[in-house]
């Protein structure tokens, strides 16, 4: 497989004192259209383990108002199975990025699967609501670690130049596998009751499984993780666990997990919520709720690729601040103004977009800002630190909810994390276009 260092290197614009690569072609399917065989297999499985990823970490907040009324659960509660499943996520994504740096980034990324796929399953045949806050706390380790292992997987694959797109583009499948449990729900809860249509949908969450056959076949480890890792193994110099918070990385490891706390806070506390708002709040059915769910995944989709584009147009930091601003301001229009029905379906697609297009610029950057020893590590603690306090926030707001309205509980906590990716965002460094070597 081809170097991400040296590979087409005819089509850069080299600034070389700062080892950077810039984009000759900014089109957004300009990367694809140069992949070569083993770039467009890795894209493909990475691509669809995040859609996976998403139906399955969907699942659970489409359900959750089946499992208040059936077994008597408050919202706080209710929540806080989200917020476990998060927190043990962030776990899992440290171990597998630590993992990633030891074994490899294609077996810790197989291993991830499974995990979250078996656990899936078992949240099916729970009894009680007890029982089932420990299956998804279970399945939050696999789940953490599979975005962990893909990011760096993704991001050390393909070349440079043409690495916020690729990496934003393959984000883009959380917003198809969230399309897909959206689309399972209604045809299960159309077709049978409630109480047993939220079982299956947990069983759908196994199909991830699946996919390791194609990763085992058909993936190849990044050259540049194969060279460090030699190196590694011919001096000894394995990294430590805990060098990411040493020395000059100590700042980045910081301000980076401040982003991610931003970004992700933000995300799940609109994300979370919204299916329950739309059925309390706005009156709705679970089943007309669907083409409202269905405005702000289509507008996550096309957020996730224009976020793609703008990651290698502007630079990753400047996506983060425009889109920071605009969930902002749509959240709140979202929430706090008395629009019709009507009004709130059209909303529903920018707040998609906003709330979820800086992701496409969050694996590339993360990929950039450690050197390839530390990468699987820094990049799997920072983004799951993030999505560990993140998991705070659907417990935050369902506990507020019971003295508030969910709208402003939702606005309260979606607003101040955005400040917060915000003004961590504005103070680090832009990555677009950084080289990666095995000796950085």
């Amino acid at each position: 497989m081809p170097s991400a260092v040296n590979h087409g290197e005819e089509d850069m614009t080299t600034e070389a004192s700062n080892n950077v690569v810039l984009p000759d072609d900014t089109s957004l399917l300009a990367f694809y259209r140069d992949m070569n065989v083993p770039e467009r297999r890795t894209f493909w499985a990475c691509a669809t383990g995040w859609a996976l990823d998403g139906m399955d970490f969907m699942i659970y907040p489409l359900v959750v108002g089946t499992i208040i009324a059936m077994w008597h659960v408050d919202a706080g509660m209710a929540g806080l199975a989200g917020t476990t499943t998060l927190l043990a996520s962030a776990i899992g994504g440290w171990i597998a990025g630590y993992m990633c740096d030891r074994i490899g980034r294609v077996l810790t990324l197989q291993i991830t699967i499974i995990w979250f796929a078996v656990f899936s399953l078992v949240c099916a045949f729970v009894q009680n609501f007890e029982q089932l806050l420990i299956a998804r706390t279970v399945l939050g380790l696999g789940f953490g670690g599979e975005w962990a292992a893909g990011a760096v997987l993704i991001g050390e694959t393909i070349r440079p130049q043409y690495r916020g797109r690729a990496v934003g583009s393959v984000q883009s499948g959380w917003a198809v596998g969230w399309g897909i449990a959206v689309l399972t729900q209604a045809l299960l809860f159309s077709y049978m009751p409630p109480e047993q249509a939220w079982r299956w949908m947990f069983a759908v969450g196994v199909v991830p499984a699946l996919l390791v056959f194609y990763l085992r076949r058909y993936v190849e480890e990044p050259a540049v993780a194969v060279e460090t890792r030699a190196r590694q193994k011919a001096t000894g110099d394995r990294p430590a666990i805990w060098e990411i918070f040493s020395g000059p990385m100590l700042k980045t490891t910081i301000l980076a997990s401040l982003v991610t706390t931003g970004c992700q806070g933000g995300y799940y506390a609109v994300t979370f919520w919204v299916p329950r708002f739309l059925t309390t709040e706005r009156h709705l059915s679970i089943v007309s709720s669907t083409g409202y769910l269905a405005a702000l995944i289509i507008g996550s989709f096309v957020g996730y690729l224009v976020g793609a584009w703008l990651a290698d147009r502007i630079g990753r930091r400047n996506l983060f601040l425009i889109f920071s601003l605009g969930a902002i301001a749509l959240v709140l229009l979202y929430t706090q103004v008395e629009f019709t029905n009507q009004v709130l379906w059209l909303l529903g697609f920018p707040l998609g977009f906003f709330a979820s297009g800086y992701f496409s610029g969050m694996g590339a950057f993360l990929t950039e800002l450690y050197p390839t020893r530390l990468r699987g590590s820094g990049q799997g603690f920072c983004y799951n630190f993030g999505r560990g306090i993140g998991a705070l926030f659907p417990f935050l707001v369902g506990h507020l909810s019971e003295t508030t309205t969910l709208a402003n509980a939702i606005a309260i906590f979606a607003v101040g994390a955005y400040v917060l990716f915000f003004a961590a965002a504005y103070a680090l460094p832009e990555t677009r276009g950084r080289v990666l070597t095995a000796g950085a």
